[in-house]
């Protein structure tokens, strides 16, 4: 039961046997549910000997969460010796939140007779139609919030058993649930706002009239990609990665590298999502708590969809399932979890030559691999683009549906929600990920520098007509020197580099991260959000690789007050000059919503480049063979 490569996801097989192996030990009893299940990785000294002796230990670790006493334990499982490694119990903490838990609230919100009582005062007698958003209580302080396993819901009505709920939201009813106990602790009632009565239905059956004069758009290569799968293993044009998945982190990158000169030249050890957070800025009773945590609250690879050819996807598309592990310990696969596929993009190169009256161009084409994730109304899309120059790029797509908050008639446009739809507004938030990438270029170990272009000053001698300006590089030297933010006006990047890796021109060769236009979390950082979510208080943070740092809010995020994770590690003031660093990347968008976001949100986007500087002699695409017709 070994698979053929140290970071393969789980097959169902070991999902199984791992189960089997904790049953037989009667460490796991009827009431206890498994949160979380991935693969423990191993070390990168593990991994090296793999790569000599091709021995592959292979470990599984689990979360688990005894719903009778609220105990929280964490587990590694040996699938290669068949035996338990560890088995722990975990005080003060809550895993994340689990589907059947999501169900029980449901139920349990529902029956509650005080939200009975405070639907019917709002005009609600059919609760066949009442709809319950279980979702992340988060923490304000309250001892409730320490003490207990909390889920904060809210309720929205359906109008029909085909209504967009979205738009009849129940404003300033907000229920507080002890999913352990199983009961309602509190119900906090706002006042009475009307429930918007306008639908708001995006589905094909709902649009009365379609546009015309759309033409088949189709996207075909009939001699087939140009990639080549082996596995979990990749190859498309110098390009050679290996895919992977977890459910916390969704998908995952590991040992990008990248053909020169007949050697594969190393340059990202593993790349992820390693944490995202959703603060709303509207201090209203009713919007005010929301700041979601998508990862360490829900585990988004869990709600990874299974993608479609010709809507989700277009072209010649190769499509990896993965295996996950149900609540009660059964495997689950998600078929079409990751697509993969081409994309032409234009021109990658082109020059024309006045005097021979010559041109030459080479066409752009990006390699893209992608998975989506449903998070209640939201989507989101990750998607890695590799380039033939040697680019490799991060989007992230979001849409879905905004969330919303109901107003009073002739209520003037909100302050903190403007308004989408009549008595519907949409609170002002954020979207901020970040991306963990463990760096190992051309080999390691690396440094990291900061790049910004400043103006010479006036007096300097080298500027006597004012006019000139140049990039200057300044080494991070430590962990407190980086944690930087963005800066446009000085075109800040940061660069990876290899110092004991030169170029011809004897300059160590680097990449360099090309952030986006990109926002840095709004609330406060002494706030219950600026204490969760600390690493959204700066673009970028280093620190060197230590195997059990991965989640930059820390491995328990549910419920928790906050201040681990990067706040915490880099609390150490650790060294970063020539060792194996580790770049966390915050990016994001603040949305403001506007009408044209309702019902259902065209697409946002975000994200981040990283490009060779040095890394090749020359340009790396000049071997492309040019077009015949150009």
């Amino acid at each position: 039961m070994v698979n053929t490569y140290p970071f393969d996801p789980l097959t169902p097989d070991e999902i199984l046997a791992a189960v089997s192996i904790l049953r037989v030990s009667k460490k796991v009893q009827e009431s206890m549910r498994f949160v979380a299940i991935q693969l423990h990785e191993p070390n990168k000294e593990s991994v090296l000997d793999y790569e000599i002796d091709g021995v592959c230990k292979r470990q599984i670790f689990f979360v688990i969460l005894d719903r009778a006493d609220g105990k929280t334990y964490e587990a590694v499982v040996s699938i290669t010796e068949e035996k338990i490694s560890s088995f722990k119990y975990i005080p003060g903490v809550q895993p994340s939140l689990i589907v059947d838990e999501f169900f029980d609230c449901e139920q349990i919100v529902k029956n509650e007779p005080q939200v009975r009582a405070a639907l019917q005062k709002r005009g609600v007698t059919d609760f066949s139609l009442v709809m319950v958003e279980p979702g992340s209580a988060g923490y304000y302080g309250d001892p409730i919030e320490l003490e207990r396993r909390l889920c904060r819901s809210i309720i929205l009505i359906r109008q029909d058993t085909a209504d967009n709920f979205y738009a009849h939201p129940v404003e300033g009813l907000l229920i507080l649930v002890d999913l352990n106990e199983r009961k309602v602790v509190r119900v906090e009632d706002h006042g009475l706002i009307p429930i918007p009565e306008e639908q708001a239905n995006y589905t094909t059956n709902s649009v009365k009239e379609f546009r015309h004069g759309l033409k088949p758009l189709n996207i075909v290569q009939p001699e087939g990609p140009s990639f080549t799968v082996d596995g979990w293993k990749v190859k498309w044009q110098k390009w050679q990665f290996r895919v992977g998945f977890t459910p916390r982190e969704g998908l995952v990158l590991y040992t990008v590298g990248y053909e020169d000169n007949g050697r594969v030249r190393p340059i990202i050890y593993r790349a992820s999502l390693a944490e995202m957070t959703v603060p709303y800025g509207h201090p209203d009773p009713g919007q005010r708590y929301k700041n979601a945590f998508d990862v360490g609250e829900y585990g988004i690879g869990m709600l990874t969809n299974s993608l479609e050819l010709g809507c989700d996807c277009l072209g010649e598309i190769h499509y990896f399932d993965v295996d996950i592990m149900t609540h009660q310990g059964e495997a689950r696969r998600i078929e079409n979890a990751i697509c993969m596929h081409e994309e032409d993009y234009g021109i990658l190169w082109k020059h024309y030559d006045g005097h021979t009256q010559k041109q030459e161009v080479r066409r752009s084409r990006r390699l893209v691999v992608s998975a989506i994730h449903t998070v209640g109304n939201y989507e989101y899309g990750f998607f890695w683009y590799f380039y033939l120059d040697g680019t490799l790029q991060m989007e992230v797509k979001l849409t879905g549906i905004v969330g919303v908050s109901a107003v009073a008639d002739g209520t003037e446009q909100p302050e903190y929600a403007p308004l989408i739809a009549p008595n519907l507004a949409a609170p002002v938030h954020q979207h901020l990920f970040n991306f963990r990438m463990d760096f190992d270029l051309d080999g390691g170990p690396n440094s990291v520098y900061e790049v910004n272009t400043i103006p010479l000053s006036n007096d300097h001698p080298d500027n006597p007509h004012g006019t000139a300006f140049r990039a200057e590089a300044t080494l991070l030297a430590n962990e407190s020197e980086a944690q930087r933010d963005v800066n446009a006006v000085s075109s800040r990047s940061w660069k990876v580099v290899n110092p004991a890796s030169k170029n011809r021109m004897g300059i160590p060769v680097a990449y360099k991260l090309v952030p986006g236009a990109t926002p840095i979390l709004l609330a406060n950082p002494d706030s219950t959000f600026g204490k969760r979510a600390g690493f959204a208080t700066h673009n970028l943070w280093v620190t060197p690789y230590d195997e059990t740092e991965m989640s930059a809010a820390g491995d328990q995020t549910n419920l928790h007050p906050g201040g681990a994770g990067l706040l915490a590690w880099t609390k150490q003031n650790r060294g970063l000059e020539n060792t194996d660093v580790v770049l966390w990347h915050t990016v994001g968008l603040t949305h403001v919503p506007r009408p044209e976001d309702w019902p259902v949100m065209p697409v946002e986007y975000c994200g981040f480049m990283l490009q060779p500087v040095g890394f090749f002699e020359r340009n790396p695409a000049l071997d492309l063979p040019g077009e015949t017709h150009c």
